[in-house]
């Protein structure tokens, strides 16, 4: 078990086995040194656990957790491209979509879930520049949507 994982089993979470891309596209591509993952949705094990517009349908602190389950969801993609997470040298980049009601404006509170989650796990190293962007519409009606930009050692 890498540090990372043993990083996130501390806080009771796991890096579920990576999810299967839902359209023409794949989950992950690898250019020199970095690693660019497919934008994932809220799922568990398959299910979609956050389903509905933030501000209206779900709250602030609901849409922060699905953040979390989308950057866990973009770890699973990354370990499965890079077979261990202490690969890692740098999360470069995250970006987030907010599935988002009318007049909805804390995309960032949202997204904090994502990127806190990725600080407490790699440290430093997770320290990202990151957007936090609102959508009137995300695929499945998922709360969120992550993507992440990762340098890795070879």
């Amino acid at each position: 078990m890498s540090q990372v994982e043993k990083n996130l089993e501390k806080l009771g979470l796991t890096v579920p086995d990576a999810p299967k891309a839902l359209a023409a596209y794949v989950p992950a591509v690898r250019v020199g040194n970095l690693v660019f993952t497919a934008g994932q949705i809220a799922t568990v094990a398959g299910e979609l656990k956050y389903k509905g517009k933030i501000g209206s349908d779900l709250t602030v602190e609901q849409g922060y957790e699905a953040a979390r389950v989308c950057a866990l969801n973009c770890l699973a993609v990354l370990k499965a491209e890079i077979g261990d997470l202490d690969r890692v040298e740098r999360v470069v980049k995250v970006t987030g979509f907010v599935n988002s009601a009318d007049g909805f404006n804390a995309q960032p509170k949202v997204i904090n879930g994502a990127s806190e989650l990725l600080v407490a796990a790699f440290g430093d190293k997770g320290k990202h520049a990151r957007a936090a962007v609102g959508s009137n519409e995300l695929p499945l009606d998922t709360a969120c949507e992550v993507e992440m930009i990762v340098a890795v050692r070879s």
